[in-house]
């Protein structure tokens, strides 16, 4: 029985890296910074595929670009070629420096997607937890891409999931609040420290904050576990606000879940968030 199951193991695994072009640990600075690495997932012999740009979760502080589970065969399986990239964390770096890595790796994935089959022009960017900040950062505030000579022209679409730091001022007085009302403690390393302990930073480290019409900002799908009051009102928080800037933005709320298994789900073909993740791409790729 136990060969048996590791032989069915062993196909599954065969099947699953059939005809894919994987190429990891691609250094996107040249200082030799081992977090500055990113992972591309490629369809064999792709040519022209949209591009997902996919950032890790980890409170800022850990997390790894291997951390994919099964999207980057579900991508590739519906023609994109899947990006996962790494970053500096804290405390090594503050807020705004692991931002600017993303960035940084966002633009060597515009500069050179297209040597591994990828459009430059269709990128997807999307994040789980403190990934989802980010991806709704630089989807949202152009400073950070434009630095890196990319633009907003080249987004099709941003897919953040179960975030709670669209609006970074929102979630510290709502957590310290909460905290405050039941005698409890403050936490010494809570989003006010992560994010600076500046009021002026935890603005301007929200998504919210750059919301504004004309600017090119892509359509928005933002999964969050329903059951999650924080991040239920930060996804209907950052979707109003981007649907007043007459953003396209559709809000997730995924049942019978948590905050890991939404984002592991993802690629599932039984999952309620991968049928509105299917729908999404469906709409953004329309010709």
């Amino acid at each position: 029985m136990k060969q048996l199951l590791s032989f069915l193991v062993a196909c599954t695994l065969a099947s699953s890296l059939h005809g894919q072009n994987i190429k990891r640990d691609i250094p996107y600075a040249e200082d030799g910074n081992a977090r500055h690495q990113l992972d591309i997932y490629a369809p064999a012999n792709a040519k022209n595929l949209p591009v997902v740009f996919w950032i890790h979760g980890g409170g800022w502080e850990q997390g790894s670009k291997s951390d994919v589970k099964l999207k980057p065969q579900w991508f590739m399986d519906k023609g994109f070629i899947f990006v996962s990239t790494n970053y500096r964390l804290l405390p090594e770096v503050d807020m705004g420096t692991l931002t600017r890595d993303v960035a940084k790796s966002f633009g060597w994935v515009e500069k050179h997607i297209a040597e591994y089959g990828g459009d430059p022009k269709r990128v997807l960017v999307g994040g789980h937890s403190a990934g989802a900040q980010l991806a709704a950062l630089i989807c949202i505030d152009d400073r950070y891409l434009k630095t890196e000579g990319a633009s907003f022209d080249c987004l099709i679409g941003c897919v953040p999931v179960d975030g709670d730091t669209y609006d970074v001022p929102a979630i510290i007085e709502t957590a310290e609040t909460r905290r405050r009302v039941h005698g409890q403690e403050q936490p010494k390393n809570g989003h006010r420290e992560k994010f600076g302990n500046d009021p002026a930073k935890h603005k301007d480290f929200s998504a919210v904050t750059h919301v504004a019409k004309g600017k090119n900002i892509p359509p928005f799908l933002i999964l969050h576990v329903a059951a999650q009051p924080d991040n239920s009102a930060q996804a209907f928080r950052l979707s109003s606000l981007l649907k007043s800037a007459d953003v396209p933005a559709t809000v997730f709320s995924a049942k019978s879940t948590d905050h890991s298994k939404l984002n592991n789900d993802l690629g599932l073909p039984d999952d309620p968030a991968t049928q509105a993740l299917i729908k999404f791409i469906g709409q953004i790729l329309k010709p």
